[in-house]
């Protein structure tokens, strides 16, 4: 009763007491984060269990020593509010408690991550943070959370700036740095003003493991991975150090061709994205684990000018995609959308890159770089000579260009 006494007086305090300079926390995600979350592949079928063997998983397998950190539990978690409105996790599934999860995924060297929603219920139909946000940042804190995903289902009546901005204060006034993952689905453009409020923004609905379809399930629909990339092509400028623009969890393993998860991953890195893997740990094929863990592709997008890379060009199915790299670099992307394989004869010489967002130019006239096809991992030759290859369908030639 007095540890319950000592809480209510904290959360009282945190409400009357809210800081007049409420902000996110600065100095995390200052790359796109990377991690592991629950939902794409479970769904609602999670427990503590799954979640211990995801962190072991990633500990052993390489993924943490590529760059992955956060193992996420998305939605249906949650159990019921005690009578004073504080959230528990249901106890069938996480018995040992939420907090001792956090430990356990601590203990491996990773970062731990929970969800919740900014309306009266999650997507899920489970107990959400409306009304709740500062009791519910306060034992995100007390249990070590990390990074918190939050959703935008069943909130009638609710503003999104005014319903971010109050979690991201309550995170704030806790006291402990969480990653805060805005998932609003770009309804209310979030790039235009999440930069202060979130570390991350989704920009669209779900995503669906597929290349290139559309899943209507009547009243919203999820999308593949060429649908996503077709949205909102304009929002490059939002994108940063800190903030980015997150076009979904990746499918990688979760039902494409070798072929498509590659490209998938490609150009996820080009668009600096976060990478929060979301298949099946304990199952990953050879393939699916050598495309999780490139470090030379995810070099791209954890690059630390924090640039967004574009779409370039396009011509006979063959998409060009560029970005920018410290120390002068850049990483250009061939994918090939057609069915068929396709042949790329393309003249470095005759294709001058001006990128008004970074105001960095590529002229091979002028500076001579050495190509690395990051894939094969193996260097190809220079930009003095036209780069020709054949592409698979669906699939990609990533290279990085060097001095």
């Amino acid at each position: 009763m007095k540890r319950y006494s000592m809480f209510i007086t904290t959360v009282l305090m945190m409400a009357v007491l809210r800081p007049m300079h409420a902000q996110k926390f600065e100095g995390i995600a200052l790359t796109p984060p990377m991690g592991w979350n629950s939902w794409n592949k479970f769904a609602c079928d999670v427990n503590e269990g799954l979640i211990r063997i995801a962190a072991d998983v990633m500990d052993t397998s390489g993924m943490k020593d590529a760059g992955y950190q956060y193992i996420v539990i998305d939605d249906c978690w949650q159990g019921k509010r005690d009578s004073l409105g504080f959230i528990h996790p249901d106890p069938q599934r996480f018995p040992s408690g939420i907090k001792a999860l956090a430990d356990y995924v601590h203990s491996k060297g990773l970062k731990f991550g929970i969800y919740s929603c900014a309306g009266l219920q999650t997507c899920g139909g489970h107990p959400a943070s409306r009304g709740h946000e500062y009791q519910d940042a306060l034992m995100y804190a007390q249990w070590g959370v990390d990074y918190l995903k939050y959703d935008w289902c069943n909130t009638d009546g609710l503003n999104a700036v005014g319903a971010y901005t109050t979690m991201r204060d309550a995170l704030y006034a806790a006291g402990r740095p969480i990653v805060f993952s805005l998932c609003e689905w770009g309804n209310n453009e979030p790039w235009k003003w999440a930069k202060d409020v979130g570390h991350l923004w989704r920009t669209t609905g779900d995503i669906t493991a597929c290349f290139d379809c559309e899943q209507n399930h009547g009243t919203w629909s999820s999308w593949g991975v060429m649908k996503i990339v077709e949205m909102h092509p304009g929002i490059r400028v939002y994108a940063g150090t800190g903030h980015w623009n997150d076009p979904d969890m990746l499918e990688v393993g979760n039902g494409m061709s070798i072929n498509e998860d590659r490209a998938h991953f490609s150009l996820w890195c080009m668009l600096a994205a976060p990478l929060m893997s979301g298949n099946d740990l304990s199952a990953m094929s050879t393939w699916t684990k050598e495309i999780l863990t490139n470090t030379e592709v995810i070099a791209i997008d954890q690059d630390s000018l924090g640039v967004q890379g574009y779409r370039y060009d396009s011509k006979d199915s063959i998409e060009i995609w560029v970005k920018p790299l410290m120390k002068d670099g850049w990483a250009v992307c061939f994918l090939n959308r057609s069915m068929q394989k396709q042949k790329v004869d393309y003249d470095w010489s005759k294709n001058i890159i001006t990128d008004e967002l970074s105001k960095r130019t590529l002229n091979t006239n002028e500076t001579k770089y050495n190509i690395r096809n990051l894939w094969v991992k193996k260097y190809i030759g220079t930009t003095k000579k036209k780069l020709t290859a054949e592409i698979a369908s669906h699939d990609v030639l990533m290279v990085r260009l060097s001095k």
